[in-house]
């Protein structure tokens, strides 16, 4: 495990075995390589604790757990047990941070974890900050060759894993800045099962995949530790998807300033499951077949129980309570799309930016959800940067509505434009609020309560909205905190308070409930309801089904990265009453 990257040994000079894809790489033979058999590792926990500086409670507290060599393991808990953090300090990356306390012992193979860094492979949360390389072929060659993998192994190795994990069909040169984010989470899958480790870390690993990324990147890894013998733990908050590709469980309890946390639960996936299913749905975890209550849509059916009408979730009542005094009434078209091609590449002299998505057409109406679905690599997270006035459209046209562009000075805001991506900042934040799919790329201070009162101070507003926020999404207590020390699932909700502090009228959101466990994703469902009541309008990039049914609203479906296209535009179905998607057991196993 390195310290200056997610995999492999720290950066240093040339590597042993090194090939860029124009050169050995680009002769590899096609087709898959089984995976040599490795000495798997053992993992011990005698008591152990790690307390970040300067909070009240441990991230992890008291843990005593033994994970036989070769053993499959998911771990499971509630946002902020501290499953990351235990990640992390078996991958020897947890930082040298002199205020942090540690306590009772954690070992791999017998040593200190970052004494064994050549024998771990993590996968992290946030895609982004895996990539390494500019290259496809020389991201997943990086572990390997740290490691002194022979050269024409390592390349043998880089095209079974690309395979493995659904990116084959890629040329090893392929720029990896212009992957998707479900993409970059294959691509560091793809590293980590080249390195061949003896123990393989994976932090959500299916989490901004579509459902046939999950079934390939799960299978894959299945595959994989099966045929090297590798010790595997993978940390999930929603079970299906690993329950029978694991040999154990284990629940973790969050630590509190007086509760030291450690293991809730652990025992064989059945026995833990069908014994504990309402302990398992109290504690957060996402238990197969219990769909978490959420606050239904004022005058609307409850979504989380039944499909929706052919007409979609009705508009607000009259009376409904105005975001601010200057709200369109629900129903009123904020934003529009008009035959719009999407890219993040720059234009250039000699080159225009080549679009990932073409004629795209799409409306945000005040108090209406729209849900942004599709496979990987189609443009979902780019088309929402472009409607969100960040990126300016290649091709057609964004529209602000004078419903959303005019002035109102009871809001402060100025009359602007009707072209969202030539606004200012102070003129679109208080607009448009985008929360990113990565939550650490939004942290601007040092603190969870600097950031929540960052963009109320630079509009001039006041601070009345913080707290609030900071109570409804369960964030009061890490108030003090570092935001980058927080877990996952908390940086996603702190992501989302910090845009929702300036009120803006339209909220878009990449993959919101990446990281939640089932409680605090029904209590940010319910409060997505309660802004789409009071006139705001919501945007959601997402796979989850289920949270685009709570929501309510329409479906813009976009094609396969092949050929882009609009396949669907209406409104959401779905009968499933599960909110995980459907995995068959295939044949990992």
């Amino acid at each position: 495990m390195a310290t200056a990257g997610p995999r492999g040994a720290a950066r240093g000079g040339a590597a042993p075995g090194g090939a860029a894809p124009g050169g050995a790489a680009g002769q590899v033979r096609a087709g898959r390589v089984s995976a040599s058999r490795v000495r798997p590792a053992e993992v011990v926990a005698e008591g152990w604790t790690w307390q970040h500086a300067g909070r009240d409670a441990p991230a992890v507290g008291d843990l005593t757990l033994r994970i036989e060599p070769g053993e499959r393991v998911l771990v499971l808990g509630p946002s902020g047990a501290g499953k990351s953090t235990f990640l992390h300090a078996l991958a020897g990356v947890l930082g040298d941070d002199d205020e942090a306390h540690e306590g009772g012992r954690l070992a791999v193979d017998g040593g200190q974890p970052r004494e064994r860094r050549g024998r771990v492979g993590l996968m992290q949360q946030d895609p982004e900050t895996q990539v390494i390389l500019g290259r496809l072929g020389d991201d997943v060659a990086f572990g390997a060759e740290n490691l002194a993998v022979p050269r024409e192994e390592i390349w043998e190795r880089v095209r079974a894993a690309l395979d493995d994990v659904g990116l084959g069909h890629l040329p090893l040169d392929h720029p990896t800045a212009s992957l998707s984010g479900g993409q970059k989470q294959r691509l560091a899958l793809a590293g980590i099962l080249a390195m061949r480790p003896g123990l393989i870390l994976l932090d959500e690993p299916t989490a901004n995949l579509d459902p046939a990324g999950v079934l390939e990147v799960r299978d894959a890894v299945v595959r994989t530790a099966a045929a090297s013998g590798a010790t595997l733990v993978v940390v999930e908050h929603r079970v299906a998807v690993w329950r029978d590709c694991v040999d154990r469980i284990v629940v973790l309890a969050p630590g509190s300033a007086g509760h030291a946390g450690g293991v809730l639960l652990d025992g064989a996936p059945d026995d833990v499951l069908a014994g504990a299913r309402e302990l398992l749905a109290r504690a957060g975890v996402w238990v197969p077949g219990v769909v978490p209550a959420v606050r239904p849509r004022r005058n609307a059916p409850n979504l989380a129980g039944s499909p929706l009408n052919d007409a979609g979730s009705p508009l607000n009542d009259a009376g409904s309570r105005p975001y601010d005094a200057g709200s369109p009434p629900a129903g009123h078209l904020l934003l529009s799309a008009h035959r719009v091609g999407v890219s993040r590449e720059r234009a250039t002299r000699r080159r225009a930016p080549v679009p990932v998505l073409t004629g795209v057409d799409a409306e945000v109406r005040a108090g209406e959800a729209l849900a942004v679905t599709g496979p990987n690599g189609a443009g979902k997270s780019t088309f929402a940067l472009t409607l969100a006035g960040l990126l300016a459209p290649v091709e057609g046209r964004v529209e602000a509505a004078a419903a959303l562009a005019g002035a109102d000075p009871s809001a402060g805001l100025r009359a602007v434009g009707p072209v969202p991506h030539a606004w200012r900042a102070e003129d679109l934040v208080p607009r448009i609020g985008t929360v990113f799919q990565e939550p650490e790329h939004q942290f601007v201070t040092s603190t969870v309560r600097d950031e929540l009162r960052f963009a109320p101070r630079q509009l001039g507003r006041g601070l009345g909205r913080v707290d609030e926020l900071a109570e409804r999404l369960r964030l009061v207590h890490l108030m003090d905190a570092n935001p980058y020390t927080l877990s996952g699932g908390e940086k996603r909700r702190l992501s989302v308070a910090t845009v929702l502090a300036a009120s803006p009228r339209v909220l878009i959101l990449d993959e919101p409930t990446f990281g939640q466990d089932a409680t605090t994703w029904a209590e940010l469902a319910s409060f997505l309801t309660e802004l789409l009541d009071e006139g705001t309008a919501v945007v959601s990039v997402t796979h989850d089904v289920e949270f685009t049914r709570a929501l309510g609203g329409r479906r813009l479906a976009l094609g396969s990265p092949a050929a882009p296209a609009i396949v669907d535009v209406g409104p959401v179905r779905s009968t499933s009453t599960d909110p995980q998607p459907t995995i068959p057991r295939g044949e990992a196993t």
